[in-house]
């Protein structure tokens, strides 16, 4: 089986911060980062060489593989910011519709703008969705 290549590594958070070319991508995942720290109690923590963590979990299929992964986590990709939300979108129906304007993946929740989206309903999104997978209650 190949290994995975996103793993929790000593990088430093702020370096790569401060790394990101556009300003206003900076400035939000600053503040994503600032957020998400608050509402899981946990430090941040480079995963891979372009994705903030927070916690993290064991998983294992029943194929066999396992491994280890963030809890939540943040990226500040060229086209949006993508929060990294473990337990999927299902289970949060109630504070996706309070959330603003977004787009989502399986577990990726893809932001343009922080001025588009609540960032209270982002706090309480990271908050439960953590919660979840602290108790092995991950997945979709």
């Amino acid at each position: 089986m190949a290994e995975l290549k996103t793993k929790r590594n000593d990088a430093d958070v702020s370096v790569f911060l401060d790394a990101i070319e556009n300003e206003q991508r900076r400035r939000d995942c600053r503040a994503v980062v600032e957020l998400m720290a608050d509402a899981t109690g946990e430090s941040p923590a480079m995963w891979g060489d372009s994705i903030i963590g927070f916690g993290s979990y064991h998983y294992k299929y029943p194929t066999g593989r396992e491994g280890d992964w963030m809890a939540t986590g943040v990226s500040p990709r060229k086209q949006s910011l993508t929060v990294y939300i473990m337990t999927g979108f299902q289970r949060h129906e109630a504070l996706m519709k309070r959330l603003g304007r977004y787009t989502t993946g399986k577990s990726c929740l893809y932001i343009k703008k922080l001025e588009d989206i609540d960032l209270e309903v982002l706090r309480e999104l990271v908050r439960e969705s953590f919660a979840r997978v602290s108790k092995g209650q991950y997945g979709w």
